[in-house]
């Protein structure tokens, strides 16, 4: 069996959609499971919905308003005859979605952040499912919460394996067509759970590795995985070929093209990682396997935006140890702050986190009654793997380089630009 995914800048529209059914048809469609992530933008639309339902109940309808409209002229744009038993599936999404925010109790953020945010791969499944039907392309939809289990941590929940494998082994047909959605789970209480931000890639691992699939795709609106994110940077260059240990690098690193944690699962049962153009189907665009290290051999530039510098040091200028340090993370772990970048002196500690779960002011109260704490938010991660001078040089032009840490293959360069 071999998967496909299929992010949400593949279906951000009728004409993405149709794309979907011609990529499908080129490639044999049969013996295929398709992971497919929310139309366009609509996490960032279902985000807004969720700061709307706490913090300005009075915009709430508007927003659900929006995100139904933006589906519905999909739907019209799409369909000829079942254009109104897909309105139906999709309102029942809505009424659902509706239904939970009148009823919930929970003041829990990421609780709730869960069971809103699963309606977009759903109604984007839903959708693609049934156009694919109308054009007699014979298709299964499934629901992943019930396949994917996971633990209770909302919005970045851990993958109960032995679970998971047990049943996804047993109710996928590997014959069939499948249709189903990337990044959602649930927990043992059924309660829907999310694999991280871009996890739409990591469930196509997921699956992957369960079924013991040929290979994975990832279709994106790129030629493969480039050496730079071409929004950030003027010239990028396509890598022909990545080695697993390398491109997890990349992906820890904050490379956007492939989720960090999709890559474990793949390497696991040597499963193959194809990065396609949705464009072009039938050019190479990038492997990931066991074979070269990086070809071609360049400069690979990673961006990571609105982070936080955070600088430690003792109240009594003591040495900075390791009993120090462990409590420290200790705090991280209690705040769910990720660390990028660590540094450290015999009197400091510098580390450059990541404030998804925007904990940060409350960390910062905790550490700074015990150390002396001086912090930059919105600073930007720059990371050069397999650098050259040349290279350092270009990124540190026009900018204020706040920290700086070299390796033997990798420069990283805290900045305010």
């Amino acid at each position: 069996m071999k998967i496909f995914k299929f992010g949400g800048a593949s279906v951000k529209n009728a004409e993405g959609v149709k794309n979907v059914l011609q990529v499908l048809n080129q490639t044999e469609p049969s013996q295929k499971l398709v992971v497919i992530s929310a139309m366009g933008k609509t996490t960032n639309a279902l985000e807004k919905v969720i700061q709307h339902y706490f913090e300005q109940k009075a915009a709430l309808s508007k927003s659900i308003e929006a995100v139904k409209h933006f589906h519905e002229e999909i739907i019209e744009d799409l369909f000829t005859e079942n254009k109104e038993t897909v309105f139906r599936k999709i309102n029942y999404f809505f009424e659902e979605l509706e239904s939970f925010l009148n009823r919930n109790k929970s003041p829990n953020y990421d609780y709730v952040y869960d069971q809103v945010i699963c309606f977009g791969e759903l109604i984007s499944t839903t959708i693609v499912s049934e156009y694919l039907t109308e054009k007699n392309l014979k298709n299964t939809w499934i629901d992943a919460r019930t396949l994917i289990k996971t633990d209770a941590t909302y919005r970045d929940a851990k993958v109960n394996w032995e679970q998971t494998e047990s049943n996804i082994s047993s109710k996928i047909n590997p014959e069939k067509l499948i249709i189903t959605q990337g990044f959602i789970g649930s927990d043992h209480h059924n309660f829907t759970t999310s694999l991280g931000r871009e996890g739409s890639d990591y469930s196509a691992g997921i699956f992957a590795y369960c079924l013991n699939a040929e290979d994975v795709t990832i279709w994106k609106d790129v030629e493969g995985v480039l050496n730079a994110d071409p929004r950030e940077f003027k010239e990028t260059t396509l890598l022909q070929e990545i080695s697993y240990q390398e491109a997890i690098e990349l992906a820890f690193y904050g490379a956007s093209v492939i989720h960090p944690k999709t890559l474990q699962p793949l390497q696991k049962k040597r499963i193959p990682l194809f990065v396609k153009s949705f464009f072009n189907p039938s050019e190479k665009g990038t492997i990931v396997g066991i074979g070269s290290k990086i070809t071609p051999h360049i400069p690979c530039f990673i961006v990571k935006k609105n982070l936080v510098l955070l600088s430690l040091s003792a109240l009594d200028f003591s040495f900075f140890v390791e009993e120090n340090i462990s409590e420290i993370f200790a705090l991280f772990h209690k705040y769910q702050i990720k660390v990028d970048l660590i540094q450290n002196s015999a009197i400091s500690f510098s580390v450059c986190v990541d404030n998804k779960f925007n904990n940060i002011d409350k960390l910062i109260a905790h550490l700074q009654a015990k150390f002396r704490v001086s912090f930059n938010k919105n600073v930007s991660l720059y990371t050069i793997r397999h650098f050259t001078q040349e290279a350092i040089n270009q990124l540190e032009k026009d900018k204020t380089v706040l920290l700086k840490q070299l390796t033997r293959e990798t420069v990283q360069l805290v900045t305010k630009d």
